[in-house]
C-alpha cells in the first residue's frame, strides 16, 4: 500500500489505506487542527525525534471499554491502602514532563515526546481537548497519564509511574469518570501488556471506526470535549 505525503492542505488519506503496520501517511504539521481531524478519523502521530511527522491507524487497535477494566485484587488492596490524592488536569505540563523524561535517554533521544509534540498538545490542552489525571503523594506528581479527549472518546497517549502501581491508579480514575460520564472508550493505540492485564483488548479497525461513529466524533457529531 502506498504512503501518503501530505501537504499544507488540511486532509488526510482513506484509514483502510494504511500499510500493514499502521502506516498512514508523512509529513504535514502537529496544528490543533490537524490533531483534531487526525484523532477524529482513528489516525494518530508517532515518530521519534529527528524523523517527518508519521502518522498512524493500525489494525487492530487496542482499546479499552470502560465497562471492561479489570482490577486485580492486588491492585483493589493498593486502592484501598493507599493515601494519594487524584486529580483532573492540575498539572498537564508536569505529566508531559515525566512522561518524557522517564523514557528519554541521557541525550533526550530515547522519547517520541519530542519537544514539538509536547508543544502540539500544550495548546490541545489550553483549547480544552487534552486532558491529564495526576497521583499525588503530598506535593509530589508520583504518577499521571494524558490524552486527547473528541465527543465520547478518549484517546490515551502516554502515562508515567514513579511509585509501584501510580500509573494503574490513575487509570483506574479516568476509567471510573469516562465511565460516570458515558464515553464509550479509551483508545490505548498501541498494545502493551499491562494494559491488556486491565482489561484492554484488540478489536479490528472497522470496529474501531465503528466505535468513533458510535461516540459522535467529527464527522458523526460536533468537535467538543466532554471531560
Amino acid at each position: 500500500m502506498p504512503c501518503y505525503r501530505l501537504t499544507d492542505d488540511l486532509w488526510f488519506p482513506p484509514v483502510e489505506e494504511a500499510e500493514d503496520c499502521g502506516l498512514l501517511a508523512v509529513g504535514g504539521d502537529l496544528s490543533p487542527e490537524r490533531l483534531l481531524l487526525a484523532y477524529s478519523l482513528g489516525i494518530f502521530p508517532w515518530y521519534n525525534q529527528g524523523e517527518p511527522i508519521l502518522w498512524w491507524s493500525p489494525d487492530p487497535r487496542c482499546v479499552l471499554f470502560p465497562a471492561e477494566l479489570h482490577v486485580s485484587r492486588s491492585l483493589r488492596r493498593a486502592l484501598r491502602r493507599h493515601s494519594y490524592r487524584l486529580s483532573f488536569n492540575e498539572n498537564f505540563a508536569g505529566v508531559i514532563y515525566w512522561c518524557r523524561g522517564l523514557r528519554a535517554g541521557l541525550d533526550g533521544s530515547g522519547t517520541w515526546i519530542t519537544p514539538e509534540m509536547r508543544s502540539a498538545y500544550l495548546r490541545l490542552h489550553e483549547l480544552g481537548f487534552a486532558h491529564s489525571v495526576e497521583c499525588w503523594d503530598a506535593d509530589q506528581l508520583i504518577g499521571g497519564l494524558y490524552g486527547v479527549s473528541i465527543g465520547g472518546c478518549f484517546f490515551g497517549e502516554s502515562m508515567f509511574s514513579r511509585r509501584a502501581n501510580a500509573s494503574k491508579i490513575v487509570l483506574v480514575e479516568l476509567m471510573r469518570y469516562l465511565r460516570e460520564k458515558g464515553f464509550v472508550l479509551l483508545d490505548c493505540q498501541q498494545t502493551t501488556s499491562h494494559l491488556l492485564s486491565m482489561g484492554a483488548r484488540e478489536i479490528s479497525r472497522g470496529d474501531f471506526l465503528r466505535c468513533l461513529k458510535e461516540a459522535k466524533t467529527p464527522p458523526y457529531g460536533p468537535l467538543v470535549s466532554q471531560f
